[in-house]
């Protein structure tokens, strides 16, 4: 995975969905390792402006100076659900022409065995994507309750073996803490059924089922989804890369919902201004080429949804 540290996913359509004027505002909600936003900032003239947001700090200490010394480039470390909070900031609320979130983590969170998030790499059990906020998985996972833990795993990970994996999980607590990731992925590995080590490896459910919920990834979508409608500008291009089912569900159902009218009002010659559609869906699903995905095989489970703001 290291080397696809700094390829950015689906790099071609983003930029065409977007639909890049040179003197626009542009934000990009998930920086990462600023993949994205250095070929945005390429397509702009001096008086474009591009807004980036990270939580991770790692990603804000890391951005090139070729972006952070650049005037029209502003790198911001906060949260993507504090997207209207800041853009309201700097008095852009509703001139946003164009906003792309790149959601889950990213090839060096999980190169990095220090930050938790990988089960192929030991090392301490954190998971946090801001590891200044909230606590991290090992001592989650200390105090949970047994049925809370199945319902994460369910919820959160889509585990067909929530109840086996979380009793098991407690079971060995009890013995030990378990603070390592190669610790949990053992626990895992043997508590699932045979089958399931056939698959995909068996502590890849439990691993994202615990990520999404430390980090709240999926409260924090639904939040700056909804917040997109006031933030972008009249034919602002929305752009969403997903890399799992349930992040891509909800952009679908947020989508669909945006683009058309309550069920009352369907079919009418006039509808109030507040229940009209904010969005228009651009395109179906973009998925990744076979080239782009031998080159980078994070791309090979990406998922890009484009709609309009209207």
């Amino acid at each position: 995975m290291s080397s696809n540290a700094h390829v950015p996913v689906l790099l071609g359509p983003v930029l065409q969905g977007l639909k890049i004027k040179p003197d626009g505002c542009y934000v990009d909600g998930t920086f990462g390792r600023g993949g994205h936003s250095g070929e945005i900032l390429k397509q702009l003239n001096a008086n474009g402006r591009l807004i980036a947001i990270d939580r991770d700090p790692e990603a804000i200490a890391s951005a090139p100076q070729t972006l952070t010394n650049d005037p029209r480039f502003e790198l911001i470390r906060g949260e993507i659900a504090q997207l209207e909070s800041i853009i309201t900031g700097r008095g852009l609320l509703g001139e946003v022409d164009g906003l792309l979130l790149d959601l889950g983590v990213s090839s060096p969170q999980l190169d990095e065995a220090e930050r938790g998030f990988s089960f192929m790499r030991d090392g301490p059990l954190d998971m946090r994507m801001d590891p200044d906020t909230g606590i991290p998985a090992s001592a989650w996972l200390a105090t949970v309750a047994e049925s809370e833990l199945r319902r994460v795993l369910r919820q959160y990970g889509e585990e067909t073996s929530a109840t086996r994996i979380a009793r098991a999980i407690v079971n060995a607590r009890r013995d030990a803490p378990i603070s390592r990731t190669g610790e949990l992925a053992r626990i895992v590995e043997e508590a699932a059924p045979a089958r399931a080590k056939q698959q995909i490896h068996p502590a890849t459910k439990t691993f994202q089922a615990i990520r999404i919920f430390i980090n709240r990834e999926l409260e924090q979508l639904e939040d700056v989804l909804q917040q997109t409608l006031r933030v972008l500008g009249n034919g602002g291009r929305l752009c969403v890369i997903s890399f799992q089912s349930l992040e891509d569900r909800i952009v679908k159902g947020f989508i669909r919902d945006a683009s058309r009218e309550p069920e009352q009002y369907r079919g009418m010659p006039s509808i109030p201004v507040e229940f009209r559609p904010q969005l228009k869906p651009v395109g179906r699903v973009i998925m990744a080429t076979a080239e782009e995905i031998e080159a980078n095989r994070r791309a090979r489970s990406a998922r890009l949804r484009i709609a309009e703001h209207v």
